[in-house]
């Protein structure tokens, strides 16, 4: 199954006994390099993974089963893949649950964790494998899949902090310094970055009825508007009623970062990789970026972007 298996472990934990003897054969060939935890990546199809992500996505690639009316929600790290499973999860589950009502199932779980374990019709799935890897899978079936991008260095800056946090690291400069030489030297995990995006990006253009692009700093300035695109996409509009009645605004109420990020269970609870909720949430906001990197270090990345996007059509 395709949920989020390529992320059983956290990166500081990973088990090697996990991995097949034919994994492990594979994983002899491929090239491999240290990341800046000192954790080992091997580049598998063109992307960077740990040796136990790289069984998952062998697995998936191998084992998955998509039925007609699965969606799933795919993301390269840090790029508002919570936000955007709260907003699936609450769409999909309005039929049987108001935003407002007491049982909804935001209240009581992380959106991380909500997603592999809803599986009822449609099942909602999650991945940060690029979609070259997923092609052959989901070739022949006509599931949905919804991808959120977001500019690099936001990207990279919120991956850094939940390192930091995770590792109990105040803000440590060395590993941010370090992230940025593995994001430009596309070594990084599910990296490199652009061709991450670039794999969707193309596959949505090509089939924009299953494949839906979307953008983070989007989301951000109009939640409203791509809400219903999303809802559209989904295949469950709203009704007129339903917009009559409140059913946007509450969605759009139960699924802001400062809504989700101080309910309870996400203050406190724990995912079962062992990472604190709460280290999932931070400002969410456009542009923080500027407040770590330095111009230099932003112009770099913008100067990769450029180059590696450059006659796609699309732009940051």
């Amino acid at each position: 199954m395709l949920v989020e298996m390529e992320k059983k472990e956290f990166w500081m934990n990973l088990r090697e006994e996990d991995l097949t003897k034919e994994t492990k054969t594979l994983i002899f060939s491929l090239p491999s390099e240290k990341e800046y935890l000192g954790g080992n990546l091997c580049k598998y199809q063109g992307s960077w993974y740990y040796y136990n992500f790289l069984q998952g996505v062998l697995n998936v690639q191998r084992g998955f089963q998509p039925q007609d009316t699965d969606v799933i929600v795919a993301s390269f790290p840090k790029c508002g893949t919570l936000w955007l499973k709260a907003l699936t999860v609450a769409l999909l589950e309005r039929s049987k649950n108001r935003s407002s009502e007491d049982q909804h199932p935001l209240l009581f779980n992380n959106p991380h964790n909500l997603v592999p374990l809803l599986s009822s019709s449609p099942r909602l799935f999650s991945t940060h494998m690029p979609y070259h890897t997923l092609q052959e899978a989901l070739k022949d079936s006509p599931c949905k899949v919804v991808y959120i991008c977001r500019d690099a260095k936001d990207s990279l800056v919120s991956r850094w902090h939940i390192i930091c946090r995770c590792l109990n690291k105040e803000e440590d400069r060395s590993i941010l310094e370090s992230m940025f030489e593995s994001f430009c030297s596309a070594v990084c995990l599910f990296g490199p970055f652009w061709d991450h995006i670039l794999s969707y990006w193309k596959a949505s253009l090509e089939n924009p009825k299953r494949i839906m692009f979307m953008r983070y700093d989007e989301v951000n300035a109009d939640t409203r508007g791509q809400l219903k695109k999303l809802a559209e996409f989904l295949g469950c509009p709203f009704s007129e009623e339903e917009v009559n009645n409140g059913a946007v605004d509450e969605i759009l109420e139960m699924c802001s970062l400062p809504n989700l990020s101080s309910l309870e269970v996400n203050k406190t609870g724990r995912s079962i990789n062992g990472i604190d909720y709460k280290n999932h949430f931070r400002k969410g906001i456009v542009g923080d970026w500027k407040n770590y990197l330095t111009p230099e270090m932003g112009n770099k990345i913008d100067m990769i972007m450029e180059e590696k996007l450059k006659d796609s059509g699309l732009k940051f």
